[in-house]
């Protein structure tokens, strides 16, 4: 008797302890859902779906066990699976998720990572609501976010510039597909330059917490996603905008979609055409909106080599041809004032992913360039018969700049139990080239940079226990233009409170090295002249310490969600740097980049959103900051010195209402607010007798759209109507000819926008 039951015991245990396969397929909608993590819990047994949705995983025990599968943009699910002795397979159908909390996001810790378990917040900005607000590039579309603000600085070229956080676009990174390819001289129009139908998402993590990513993320991070290959499909865009019944704008665009028939490879071809008008607000035959014509061409290129690694490709090309200044059919020398450029650009990045130790670890690989040539012309002619502008004639100020940017690197991942839950350790370095020449023969005006760093980061992701998460870690940057390795240490705790409500806290310090940004590089129009800014040979890096906190709470229900988001920040920079006036020269105003005391950089931003049943999303968000130097900066020779940051509302928010009325009809609805604002506005054209300080008055800017949808066999079609800036509140005391101010500039980028858009999409 004690050796049959200690046959049956054995033959349990053995049968218990035996391993099998399993496979399976997951699907959305009938759809394959590829990349998507599936994973055996309580053995930390993983894999990732093929392009086909189609999984295996191995050495999987017999008996109970509880599948968790999670993918992007869908809701997490959860099944209890029996393995058994005989072949396993099953198929999984998941849900879209309606709630922003459910989606993937990767900029917050480098890592795939679901947004309510980040420690670090993270805002998405998705290609819906891209489409739904009418953006047309990315500047379009930031403005859309809590502590977020995309202004227009300059009134003849239309430079923009993103401030996060009350600090200006020097202080924040911009990545692709989180590339740090963004230059000083691509900041100064990429924005504009980057459409919407390239985007599959945007990624925005606010303040120090973004640490990891090196100098100048003080601010902040905006990284975007392009978009990838999931289905084959085609769509054709034609948007048409008539700018204040004066000008208009129109854009072609185009995507496309192919797989291979086992869905292991696939690339998208996305192309842009633009053809602006330049539009003239206060009919001085200026402009206020500069021309545009511009091409943009891109491609993302996939392959899975098998079922644990892969291999992307992205590349981007685009032309574009802006001027702005006085409106006359003549070359640009020959105007009285003007601004031309003609860009070329090159990015790129190519990314191999391998997933290996049963999916515990994993390595990245990565390259990435952008390269741009740009012919330029900025000038203000003399006074007509005079020896000066025979001179300008013969010796027109024409420059041309050239700007590489070459990146390589590498990161690490391994995940591993631990005596108290488990830890996520990731380990990267990063080699970042940089070389800007911008030159201008006639103004003797030259910036020839040629930088380099190398980072190397290391990185905690403890799950400490269900409800605590510890993020540490730690970048070590060797910067050429630093005789010391910078060290960015950054400390971030997440606290579930209840399953809807958290609690996040960060440290970090960051830095921004002695080199030119993308404002030092723009050449502006001022009393009659141009100013220029140069550098300070005794240019040190400006550092900075930064916290802040959070608190998120979320209701939900089976087809409702509802939440809100508090927020504070505290920045405080050391070496501050500030542009110091040093007077004219027989050009123009002359500025040096110098060093100051310190500032601090603080506030609070409020977020409140709502999803009903999926037909009423809506999403807003409040700003309140402070941004103050330690001791007063001199913006003019003219005027006292001021601690207060110029250009810098203290108050702005912004609100978007989608309502879905049936499967055929959508309406939007969106504003943003601009609180008043310090300028200061130099003297030289016929309304500016001496330089002064000006405070704006606030703007409301509301947009309306209204859509048809209508899908006849295979074939989507799309019909929109709408208004931007529906009640023209616009800045209407522009100065005028050709000594214009062109920096005084503030408030909308553009008047009241009627608009239609049609859009045919295949599937």
């Amino acid at each position: 008797m004690n050796i049959y039951i200690l046959s049956i015991v054995l033959f349990f245990s053995f049968s218990s302890s035996y391993s099998q396969i399993v496979k399976g397929k997951v699907t959305c909608d009938n759809e394959a859902v590829p990349f998507a993590n599936v994973i055996i819990h309580d053995k930390k047994i993983g894999t990732l779906t093929d392009s086909e949705g189609f999984f295996i995983l191995e050495n999987v025990p017999v008996g109970s066990r509880n599948l968790i599968v999670s993918a992007l943009n869908m809701i997490e699910k959860e099944v209890l699976i029996e393995v058994g002795l005989d072949e396993n397979y099953i198929n999984i159908e998941m849900l879209p998720s309606i709630f922003d909390l459910d989606q993937v996001v990767l900029t917050g810790t480098k890592n795939p990572k679901k947004k309510i378990n980040s420690p670090i917040i993270v805002n998405i900005i998705n290609s819906k609501k891209l489409q739904n607000i009418q953006a047309c590039n990315l500047a379009e579309g930031l403005n859309f976010q809590s502590g977020l603000r995309v202004e227009n600085d300059c009134q003849t070229c239309n430079y923009t510039q993103l401030r996060m956080n009350g600090l200006p676009g020097g202080y924040s990174q911009i990545l692709i597909n989180g590339k740090a390819i963004f230059s000083p001289l691509t900041g100064l129009y990429g924005m504009d330059h980057i459409p919407v139908n390239m985007i599959d998402r945007i990624e925005i993590v606010h303040g120090g917490g973004s640490a990891l990513y090196g100098s100048s993320a003080v601010g902040g991070v905006v990284n975007i996603f392009t978009k990838i290959p999931t289905k084959n499909g085609n769509s054709l865009g034609y948007n048409f905008n008539s700018i204040n019944k004066k000008s208009t704008d129109r854009i072609l665009y185009a995507n496309s979609t192919i797989l291979s028939k086992n869905n292991k490879t696939g690339f998208t071809i996305y192309i842009n055409n633009r053809q602006r008008q330049p539009y003239d607000h206060n009919n001085d035959n200026f402009s206020e909106i500069s021309k545009i014509n511009g091409n943009f061409f891109g491609l993302n290129l996939f392959s899975n080599l098998n079922q644990n690694s892969k291999i992307e490709l992205n590349i981007g090309s685009l032309s574009e041809y802006r001027y702005g200044g006085e409106i006359v059919e003549t070359p640009a020398y020959i105007a009285m004032q003007a601004e031309e450029r003609q860009h070329r650009v090159l990015i790129g990045n190519l990314d191999y992913q391998l997933y290996f130790n049963n999916q515990k670890s994993s390595l990245d690989l990565y390259l990435a360039a952008q390269n741009t040539k740009r012919d330029h012309y900025t000038g203000v002619r003399p006074e007509l018969g005079s020896i000066e502008d025979a001179n300008h004639l013969l010796n027109p100020p024409y420059g041309s700049s050239l700007n590489l940017t070459q990146q390589a690197g590498f990161q690490l991942n391994h995940k591993m139990a631990t005596v108290i839950g488990s830890n996520l350790i990731s380990f990267g370095s990063e080699y970042i080239y940089d070389d800007v020449r911008d030159e201008i023969n006639a103004y003797n005006y030259l910036i020839d940079q040629n930088v380099y760093s190398l980072g190397t980061f290391v990185q905690s992701d403890w799950n400490v226990f269900e409800k605590i998460n510890l993020l540490c870690g730690i970048r070590m940057d060797n910067h050429s233009l630093l005789d010391n390795i910078i060290l960015s240490p950054r400390v971030s705790f997440l606290y579930k409170i209840k399953s809807n409500t958290q609690m996040r806290f960060s440290y970090s310090t960051g830095f921004r090295a002695p080199q030119a940004f993308d404002a030092d590089m723009h050449i502006s129009f001022a009393g009659g002249g141009i100013s220029r800014i140069s550098l300070s040979e005794n240019l040190k890096e400006e550092n900075s310490r930064s916290i802040s906190s959070s608190i998120n709470y979320d209701k939900f229900s089976i087809n409702n969600s509802f939440g809100l988001t508090f927020q504070t920040f505290y920045t405080r920079l050391n070496n501050v740097f500030f542009y110091d006036p040093q007077g004219m020269d027989e050009f123009g105003e002359l500025y040096i980049k110098r060093n100051g005391d310190g500032a601090i950089v603080q506030g609070m931003t409020l977020e409140f959103r709502a999803n009903i049943i999926n037909k009423l999303v809506f999403d807003s968000g409040f700003t309140y900051q402070i941004s103050k130097y330690d001791s007063p900066i001199n913006y003019s020779l003219e005027l006292p010195s001021l601690t207060d940051f110029l250009r810098t509302p203290e108050k702005y928010a912004y609100a978007t209402l989608d309502y879905k009325l049936n499967e055929n009809f959508n309406f939007s609805a969106n504003l943003i607010y601009t609180g008043p604002m310090i300028l200061i506005h130099m003297s030289g054209s016929p309304e500016q007798i001496s330089d002064e300080y000006f405070i704006t008055d606030k703007f409301n800017v509301l947009g309306i759209k209204a859509s048809y949808l209508k899908k006849i066999n295979e074939m989507t079609y799309e019909f929109s109507l709408g208004i931007k800036n529906l009640t023209n509140s616009y800045q209407n005391n522009f100065d005028s000819s050709k000594n214009r101010d062109s920096n005084f500039v503030y408030g909308p980028s553009s008047p009241r926008i009627f608009y239609f858009s049609i859009n045919f999409i295949s599937l």
